[in-house]
This record gives structure tokens, sequence and C-alpha cells, in this order.
């Protein structure tokens, strides 16, 4: 369990049943404005590939190896 569950379920225990409800409210009003959390495609991404519009593509290449690092997960 994700650390800010534990801290959650631990808040709830402590909470008044008025601000439980309070707050399930809100956690459901706020999941039902929420896009999809679905992994996307690509495909809206791949209508682009290939299609450079200007002259900086070089300039812009040699940008990202210069600045590029090793990611961290």
């Amino acid at each position: 369990m994700s650390p800010i569950k534990e801290e959650l379920l631990q808040t709830i225990e402590t909470a008044p049943e008025s601000a439980i409800v309070q707050t399930l409210i809100y956690l459901k009003s706020l999941l039902q404005n929420q896009p999809s959390l679905r992994p996307r495609s690509g495909k809206s991404l791949l209508r682009h590939a290939g299609k450079w519009q200007g002259d900086d593509f070089e300039d812009c290449l040699k940008s990202v190896y210069d600045t590029r690092s090793e990611a961290q997960f």
C-alpha cells in the first residue's frame, strides 16, 4: 500500500463521522470529474511523426543530446 493511502486510512481512524462523510462525497466528485486514467495508445502522437516543421531540427537534436541524463526510477 502506498504511504499516502496508509496516511489517509490512519487519519480516517481518528476523524469524526461527519468529516468522513464529507471527505467521501468530495472524493467521489473528484473521481467523476477526472478523465480516464487508462494508458493512451499513442495514436495522437504518431499523427505528427516524421512531420518536423522548421529548420532547427539539428540544433534541437543536439540540445537533447547535450542535456539528457540517465533516468532514475
